[in-house]
């Protein structure tokens, strides 16, 4: 696992305080679109098919501020849309930053290079730019549907590390994916210099161009299990070790939607990042008024069935680790030997 020791502390100190407090849902994690426009059309993302008006939205520093304030979460993920066209980016970040929040940036890092020479950022132990990645050259090119993606996007990560900046990769798996050339993916990012990446099965958009290729759970299973048996020594996963064991099969966890909740142009997304079943208008309305009972492999909801996503069972794994006293050794062991 590659994560600083700075993170993992306020992590795990956070999450103690939820626990001695009595809280069995809190937040780990808060997701903040303040956009849905992007300048890629990928095939299994819903995002940009919303209507043009929708898509000329975006939300104000100040709401987004907002958001995270009242969610309390000590990491924010900045998705989209792409959040490299959100107009007051460097700002947004700024404010984050100095707020002492762990901050990952995803972008598809075609406009990245073109940020970091005008200065919006500054390296920062607080901000990582999470850079989409699903593969190699052909793989990544064709899951985003335009040719050239994957050598921009490369040639962005060496100039982000270039300059200081901290920057990990995100990968999301479809079914027909070749273990082997995803290893072999894995150690093309490390020869990058990336900090560690991120992965997980794409989960069906309702609204994603392209329906037939998200995996189902016995194929994810199978699938990951031959991606990351006997996983190199060099490989860094920004991830729990315990939900990359739960991909493969070795762990039975059910989903906690609450721990990564969405905030974006509507609200307070219920019930997580995945679904588009009604919005809250605040964080404390989406924790006391949706009804969870209704979400996860358990309660028998068809939607969630299939679904390993990490954005419902990181958060799983990261409670797993501090529940018990085996749960963190076998944590600390995967850490420590690097073995899944």
């Amino acid at each position: 696992m590659s994560v600083p020791v700075s993170q993992m502390w306020a992590v795990a100190s956070y999450v103690m305080r939820q626990r001695l407090a009595g809280r069995t849902r809190y937040p780990l994690v808060l997701m903040l679109e303040p956009l849905f426009r992007c300048n890629l059309a990928c095939a299994g993302c819903g995002k940009i098919q919303y209507p043009a008006q929708i898509l000329r939205k975006h939300l104000t520093v100040e709401q987004c501020l907002g958001a995270v304030d009242e969610c309390g979460a000590p990491i924010v993920s900045i998705p989209g849309g792409e959040p490299l066209m959100y107009p007051e980016i460097g700002r947004l970040v700024r404010e984050l930053v100095a707020r002492k929040k762990y901050v990952y940036l995803c972008t598809n890092a075609l406009l990245l290079k073109d940020k970091l020479a005008t200065g919006a950022f500054e390296p920062s132990k607080y901000l990582s730019f999470s850079i989409h990645m699903d593969g190699l050259r052909a793989e990544h090119d064709e899951a985003v549907c335009r040719d050239g993606v994957y050598d921009e996007a490369v040639e962005a990560i060496r100039e982000a590390l270039r300059r200081g900046f901290r920057v990990t990769t995100n990968t999301t798996l479809f079914d027909g994916a070749n273990p082997l050339r995803t290893r072999e993916f894995f150690d093309a990012m490390m020869d990058l210099g990336v900090e560690g990446m991120m992965i997980s099965p794409g989960y069906s958009y309702a609204k994603a161009p392209d329906q037939e290729h998200f995996l189902r759970r016995q194929r994810a299973n199978e699938l990951f299990s031959r991606i990351l048996t006997h996983p190199q020594r060099r490989w860094k996963f920004n991830q729990s070790p315990l939900f990359l064991q739960f991909l493969m099969g070795k762990r039975d966890f059910e989903c906690t939607p609450w721990g990564n909740p969405t905030y974006n142009i509507f609200g307070w997304q219920r019930p997580c990042y995945l679904l588009q079943e009604g919005y809250a208008a605040t964080f404390k309305e989406l924790l006391e008024t949706t009804r969870w009972e209704r979400y996860g492999r358990k309660s028998g909801n068809d939607k969630c069935r299939d679904c390993m996503v990490h954005c419902g069972y990181e958060p799983t794994a990261v409670n797993h680790t501090f529940a018990s006293w085996r749960g963190f050794v076998d944590t600390v062991a995967a850490t420590v030997t690097g073995r899944l």
